[in-house]
């Protein structure tokens, strides 16, 4: 396997573009109780788990899916008829709702005051927070035109974290590559990043979390999936480290218990070489070390440095986001994947 560091792949990224192949839509067939993954991190795939009728439940692309405290699983869609659909565990619909957005994006969950409330994230410029139900409780204003960004900056939100004393940080993924901080009441604080290749910025910020494991002070994992990297950033944005994962084009961080999961949208054999319905999901431990890639080829070490990780099993197209339950089953939501629902991986 090619081995590569994260300074060679930087200088890479740099000069060239990424590159575009694609893999035959007749590859991606399931075998009979298929496994995949590795080490203690293995499953069983359910492809079917979560089909509805389209008709009455169409989904665009299924982009990301949090779990509330009842165990119901909420994924938000960009197509406007049903922005959020509500499962049970069983891939049973329970409900739906919508906002009418075309480009429903980011969907967070967090408590306050003992209720729960979302964050929706729109590509098109709207950052909604929700009740459990749909009802829009306030929203955060575009910051062109707030003195934040200039004139003709451009803004595409994706992604929403809300940190322990109440700041929300909204990552402009698809637009400027800045992290946003606002205090609880909106007002903002701060912007840090910025498109760029140095340390302290991004290639496509697509997603955050805070991230609490080790008990210490929390700190922000930002993705930048064009650097095939997490970014750790103090909650006031200076920067601290990167958690380079060559191969992986990630999308957001999802932390549960001591672990750190992410879905892989696409991955590459050589450095730009951004393969089209490549994707996985991967695993890391709480020490940040790639324990298990589903769909993808087993992490391996060298020296201490990760090498490159590609897909192996030809199961996903494009895994945009993963929920994980109290059983620590994954159900993965895709984009660009045919209009399709959600995959279930059941561990074992």
């Amino acid at each position: 396997m090619t081995t590569i560091n994260r300074r060679d792949f930087l200088k890479q990224t740099a000069l060239s573009g990424l590159a575009m192949s694609t893999f035959p839509l007749s590859a991606f067939q399931l075998k009979k109780d298929t496994i995949i993954g590795h080490g203690d991190f293995t499953y069983k795939v359910d492809l079917n788990w979560g089909d509805l009728d389209p008709s009455k439940f169409p989904v665009n692309n299924c982009h990301e899916m949090v779990m509330d405290k009842k165990g119901r699983l909420f994924m938000v869609t960009d197509e406007p008829k049903n922005n959020i659909l509500i499962y049970d565990q069983s891939g049973k619909i329970l409900g739906s709702w919508t906002l009418n957005l075309a480009s429903a994006h980011g969907l967070s969950l967090y408590q306050e005051g003992g209720e729960e409330f979302l964050w929706i994230v729109d590509n098109g410029g709207r950052v909604i927070k929700t009740d459990l139900n749909g009802r829009i409780i306030t929203e955060i204003l575009n910051p062109v035109g707030q003195g934040i960004y200039a004139e003709g900056m451009r803004y595409t939100p994706t992604e929403t974290a809300v940190a322990p004393n109440g700041d929300l940080y909204v990552t402009d993924g698809y637009g400027s590559q800045f992290v946003l901080q606002y205090d609880a009441k909106g007002n903002f604080i701060r912007k840090f990043g910025g498109d760029g290749h140095e340390d302290h910025q991004f290639k496509t910020v697509h997603g955050v979390a805070v991230d609490q494991r080790k008990g210490a002070e929390p700190t922000l994992l930002c993705t930048s999936r064009g650097h095939n990297s997490f970014k750790r950033f103090t909650m006031e944005g200076e920067y601290l480290e990167t958690i380079f994962l060559p191969g992986a084009f990630v999308c957001r961080p999802v932390i549960h218990g001591k672990n750190l999961y992410a879905g892989v949208c696409w991955s590459r054999k050589k450095y730009l070489e951004q393969m089209d319905n490549s994707g996985f999901v991967t695993i890391l431990d709480e020490n940040d070390k790639v324990v298990s890639n589903p769909g993808g080829t087993a992490p391996r070490y060298l020296d201490g440095e990760l090498q490159l990780m590609v897909q192996q099993e030809t199961i996903f197209k494009h895994c945009h986001d993963v929920c994980i339950d109290q059983d620590e089953n994954i159900y993965v939501c895709q984009w660009n994947a045919n209009k399709t629902y959600p995959i279930k991986l059941t561990r074992v």
